[in-house]
């Protein structure tokens, strides 16, 4: 089918390509993230719809068929994701996202074991080898990099909900540059010798071994960065469909979400200071960080709600810290009240947002949006930074590691390099949580024992709704 000389498929298969690229354009706004996930998702609709009415075998003219299997496995998945997108909770976006993550590599692996039966099975009747070198290389990259990425995201899954615990070992590392360069051998004798099909099979088995026990050691605050490596692979894996196929919305969006997720491991990395190579050897937040932990810092005071309620509703200069432990308590919708009861008493209020606050890049934005927090009152590190020497009141809500000085002045400590929030240049830093127990990276806060800072202990959204009771009666 043609429109004006052109194919309808390739004009549909543009289409979803330029709606991928302005719909990640768009998110890299707060205010457009919404309209940018939405335009992506209906050029995804498009290209999919196009590629099962449109499609036409080279060869034979076919249709795709099997519309029953097909339009089955899309209900049932719009169903699972609906359902699961609907009950998910804010704080469990992140191993949503994993998940979801995972689901895609899992694709990809599975489409490269399809592709390569029937290339398997073409040689084998014909016995030609040459000229499959090309698409058995695409194919069991496919395989390779989809397979790590999915264990591996449903390792990082499972530990993001607490089922799974950190766990490194002597000679892990070796180990697992042993697994993948075993995983690598077999790929190229693959290309070199299709035939010898079996070695497909030892390639999926350590490529997901491989996935499993690169990201095992890994913890604490680490995670967003591999997640996000995580999803920059399987970005990679589709668009070696895409190649395969020669499915240009399939290869765009896979590299674009390869590309972006490559930078953002990027700059996640260096907003903590840190390189990749350090953040994937150095078992971050796990036993590294034991001694910090249970090191003792001093005494820490507390302060009650009405002295609390007083010393903001007084202040000029509000700046309120969210962590994951405001995202815990779901307390974003109380925090936006309390952000409007001192605006009304002429109170200047701003939220500080760190890069990695959270379990992943930019749950602080999407909590607080969710909330209808104005877009300008939140402030990324270096704008805050300047700010806090100028605030009276830093509200810190369930953060820890983000705010934690011994990155600056403890050179043993597991994240010292990592910029933080800088809320002690602040005239006074009131912290909420629950208890004295120690953050996601399981490092004691030096912040907590400091003459400036008063602990007020409690669930975050309780705290805040007594904290609005007691300002608006002052």
């Amino acid at each position: 089918m043609s429109f004006m000389g052109l194919n309808l498929l390739t004009i549909a298969y543009l289409l979803g390509s330029i709606s991928f690229i302005l719909g990640l354009k768009m998110l890299s706004s707060p205010a457009t993230a919404r309209k940018g996930n939405l335009l992506a998702a209906a050029g995804m609709g498009i290209a999919i719809l196009a590629t099962i009415f449109l499609y036409r075998d080279n060869e034979t003219g076919e249709p795709l068929g099997n519309y029953g299997w097909i339009f089955g496995g899309l209900l049932i998945g719009t169903v699972a994701g609906t359902l699961a997108a609907k009950k998910v909770k804010m704080t469990a976006m992140p191993e949503m996202v994993s998940l979801f993550n995972g689901m895609g590599g899992a694709c990809a692996a599975l489409i490269s074991l399809v592709e390569f039966s029937h290339i398997s099975g073409s040689i084998q009747r014909s016995g030609i080898h040459e000229g499959h070198g090309g698409t058995v290389l695409i194919i069991l990259l496919g395989l390779l990099i989809g397979s790590i990425s999915f264990s591996g995201s449903m390792l990082a899954w499972g530990k993001l909900n607490g089922k799974v615990k950190d766990y490194s070992f002597a000679g892990q590392n070796v180990l697992n540059l042993l697994m993948l360069a075993l995983a690598l051998v077999a790929t190229v004798w693959l290309v070199i010798h299709p035939e010898s099909s079996y070695l497909i099979y030892v390639v999926l088995l350590l490529s997901l071994i491989y996935g499993i026990m690169f990201v095992l050691p890994i913890g604490g605050a680490d995670m967003p960065v591999v997640i996000s490596l995580l999803n920059s692979f399987t970005g990679v894996a589709a668009a070696c469909g895409g190649f395969l196929y020669d499915n240009k919305v399939m290869l765009t969006g896979g590299i674009l979400v390869g590309a972006a997720g490559t930078l953002l491991t990027i700059l996640m990395c260096k907003a903590m200071n840190r390189s990749l190579k350090n953040v994937l050897i150095g078992s971050f937040g796990a036993t590294a960080s034991g001694a910090a932990a249970t090191s003792a810092q001093g005494h820490y005071k507390e302060i009650s709600l009405s002295d609390a309620a007083t010393v903001m509703a007084y202040a000029n200069k509000v700046m309120i810290v969210p962590g994951y432990g405001l995202a815990v308590a779901q307390a974003q919708h109380t925090c936006h009240e309390l952000e409007k009861i001192l605006t009304e008493k002429g109170v200047d209020v701003a939220y500080a947002i760190h890069p990695v606050a959270g379990r992943m890049p930019g749950h602080m934005n999407v909590l607080l949006a969710e909330a209808d927090v104005a877009y300008d009152k939140l402030q990324e590190m270096e704008d805050a930074n300047e700010g806090f020497k100028n605030t009276d009141v830093v509200l810190v809500l369930g953060a820890n590691d983000v705010v934690n000085p011994a990155a600056k002045t403890d050179p043993a400590s597991p994240i010292f390099g990592m910029p933080i929030l800088d809320v002690e240049l602040a005239k006074t830093v009131i912290v909420n949580k629950r208890s004295m127990k120690p953050g996601y990276a399981g490092i004691e806060n030096g912040l907590f024992f400091q003459p400036k800072t008063s602990m007020l202990f409690g669930d975050a959204k309780k705290v805040l709704q007594d904290l609005c009771s007691e300002i608006k009666n002052i």
